[in-house]
């Protein structure tokens, strides 16, 4: 395949997986249009790695603000810096209070137009089968329809492509130290505070994943009582 047969468009939110997934297909092809959104959620720590990341790859990114819809999607604690935020392990009957209505499904719509617009085959998209307990729009099922969907919706098909579709946290990040990957240049927290909490979902499924390899976090965290 040819590199710009191979042009890909990355949903890249500036969090671990993502990051991995930025990292993989830059292996394929340096054709790579990164596309993050801020689309008002509680805080843009992500977003400032994302760029920085970006700048220092010379990576092609676009931001896009869409936080005109935020009224559409406030209905989340990642939305809602009023609503607490649930600080436990992945589990559907504890953290679905993280879940923002129809957010891939938007998300991916966005940079489906992107890819036909700049004539990108591909989107990519870290979902990972960790979060398949909470997340629907990151189960293989949704994936395989946004896929059917992208191949019909335009005059030019585009392939959704999550390579991480059935791996889990640990996997991914496995992956990532064997290209070498520095995880400092990521954000996971649910909380933008200046460290890390430690104490949300997303900060424990990541320490659980370091400390699986037997490795430390490059990034500080605030609480790690519970590692």
């Amino acid at each position: 395949m040819t590199d710009s047969s191979n042009a890909t468009v990355v949903v890249y939110s500036g969090g671990m997986d993502s990051y991995t997934v930025l990292h993989r297909v830059l292996r394929e092809t340096r054709n790579v249009h990164a596309l993050s959104f801020h689309y008002g959620q509680r805080h843009s720590r992500e977003l400032d790695v994302a760029r920085r990341v970006c700048e220092e790859l010379r990576v092609a990114h676009q931001v896009v603000d869409i936080t005109a819809i935020h009224g559409l999607i406030d209905n989340s604690a990642l939305t809602d810096d009023s609503r607490p935020m649930p600080d436990d392990d992945y589990a559907e009957d504890n953290l679905t209070a993280t879940v923002v209505p129809n957010r891939n499904m938007i998300l991916l719509s966005l940079a489906i137009a992107k890819a036909v617009n700049v004539g990108a085959g591909r989107v990519a998209y870290g979902a990972h089968g960790g979060d398949h307990v909470l997340y629907p729009d990151c189960r293989p099922a949704f994936v395989e329809a946004m896929n059917d969907v992208a191949a019909i919706a335009n005059f030019s098909p585009v392939e959704i492509h999550a390579p991480y579709l059935n791996a889990n946290k640990e996997q991914i990040l496995a992956d990532g130290l064997a290209m070498g990957l520095d995880y400092a240049n990521t954000w996971t927290c649910y909380v933008g505070e200046e460290l890390a909490c430690g104490r949300c979902g997303s900060c424990r499924e990541r320490l659980a994943a370091f400390a699986a390899h037997g490795i430390k976090d490059p990034l500080n965290y605030a609480d790690t009582s519970h590692v």
